[in-house]
């Protein structure tokens, strides 16, 4: 989860939960949880200090964690902020098929001390499952999502092994979920062996607060990819997106509300400086990748959203149920280059990865381009295309089906240039040439003749 100062420290005070090695009995859940395509995972986090539980969109998600309680070292529990929200939370949530569970933790101003003493001894961990279980029992939640931040690998990690191994054979014996948030990348991986992967039922991975830019797509998918080579199950390994900017914390309403095209975008100025986040077709193309390599999505954090077409939520929601709202229509016409010449789809062909080269205007439907208002230039009912999602110079650009990733998202500069969000690199006619079949690719933004194009009026 973000770093200090972005994460309220909770309000001190013992939880009145006994300690006692007593069994408990849960009361069962209202409601089976939404379910998505392969039951893939949209999860939100709820802020005990931040945003209405009446504006969540319930019916986008499959699960809230509420966020947060933390711990004292002798495993008992300090008390819930606001636990009005959280019943109403958890009331609204069944009532509308989501599945709500209670996140134990956070960054807490970086100070784990009392999860390190409560996993050390084997009584304050018997103390801190049996506290848990009344407090899932008292919420009538459905599960527990612990975010220790972070164990260190070594005698801390051992413990957390079997303070992870406890808790998930009495929560999953009762019924009830665990899942716990994990550093995306570095030294604290190791930090969570791959014993505790068996006591989970999936790990939210924390892939932000690093890369460059922020977020971004490669780096996300490396970290995702990086867990489940220590072998976490893909099912069980959820893709955690940012709802907010790095380095200034600008949340995504806030940036939508500055500039409505910042929905289309991972980086804009704000504050005097670059602020990068993800925007709506880099949170398409990462719940498309764990569509098919992962077992769902995660968002820090609900209430920095907006609502409607340029909604995360709804990104990921309409990516994975493979709706969304169509594109409006937009200016229709030629792409002219360098020499005047057109943007052109070869030989007119409809095909998946038909090329697209400049070529004499000659007014057919090859040349015929709808700048849509989701960002895409459109010909032959497709969408102009980086190959594969490449990244580097020299990508080829092709003609592909509409997918709503960011690979088919071009903005318009104020040089004239196409600029592609994701690769951050331009719409290029290869070396500079301007004859007939020349091959287009992306390329570092440098504004020269090749790179200018004039959109449909």
């Amino acid at each position: 989860m973000p770093r200090p100062h972005l994460r309220r420290r909770l309000a001190a005070g013992a939880l009145a939960l006994a300690t006692t090695t007593a069994t408990l009995t849960l009361a069962p859940s209202a409601a089976e949880a939404v379910v998505l395509p392969n039951n893939f995972k949209s999860v939100g986090y709820l802020p005990s200090w931040s945003g209405s539980v009446n504006t969540v969109q319930y019916g986008k998600l499959t699960h809230v964690n509420y966020a947060f309680v933390l711990p004292n070292g002798d495993g008992s529990l300090r008390a819930v902020e606001n636990p009005s929200k959280l019943s109403s939370l958890v009331s609204l949530g069944h009532a509308n098929n989501v599945k709500v569970s209670i996140a134990i933790g956070g960054w807490n101003d970086g100070d784990d001390s009392a999860f390190e003493a409560l996993a050390a001894t084997s009584g304050a961990r018997g103390a801190f499952v049996n506290n848990v279980v009344a407090f899932v029992n008292q919420y009538n939640l459905d599960g527990v999502d612990i975010d220790w931040e972070y164990p260190d690998p070594g005698t801390s990690a051992n413990n957390y092994t079997l303070l992870m191994q406890q808790l998930g054979s009495a929560l999953h014996s009762r019924g009830k979920l665990l899942t716990a948030a994990v550093v995306a990348e570095g030294y604290y991986v190791t930090g969570v062996p791959t014993a505790v992967f068996g006591s989970v039922d999936w790990l939210n991975i924390m892939a932000y607060d690093g890369g460059s830019p922020h977020a971004n797509y490669d780096w996300s998918i490396a970290a995702v990819n990086g867990w489940k080579a220590r072998g976490l199950p893909a099912a069980k390994a959820v893709l955690g997106v940012p709802f907010y900017s790095r380095p200034g914390y600008y949340t995504y309403a806030a940036l939508v509300g500055m500039d409505p095209a910042n929905a289309n975008r991972d980086c804009t100025t704000a504050g005097g400086a670059q602020q990068c986040y993800n925007g709506v077709p880099t949170v398409r193309r990462k719940t498309q990748w764990a569509m098919a390599n992962a077992g769902g999505m995660m968002n820090w954090e609900l209430s920095q959203d907006t609502t409607g077409s340029t909604s995360l939520v709804g990104a990921i929601y309409d990516t994975a149920t493979g709706g969304g709202t169509p594109p409006e229509s937009g200016r229709t016409g030629p792409i002219t280059g360098i020499a005047g010449k057109c943007v052109d789809v070869a030989a007119a062909g409809t095909a998946n990865g038909t090329a697209i080269q400049l070529y004499g205007c000659n007014g057919t439907a090859a040349q015929n381009w709808t700048v849509a208002g989701d960002g895409t230039l459109r010909a032959l009912g497709k969408c102009l295309d980086v190959t594969s999602a490449g990244t580097a110079n020299g990508t080829k650009i092709q003609l592909w089906d509409c997918n709503g990733t960011a690979a088919q998202v071009w903005q318009a500069q104020s040089n004239g240039t196409l600029r592609n969000p994701v690769s951050n690199r331009c719409l290029d006619a290869t070396g500079n040439s301007s004859a007939d079949g020349t091959r287009l690719q992306i390329w570092d933004c440098f504004g020269g003749a090749n790179q200018v194009w004039r959109l449909p009026a």
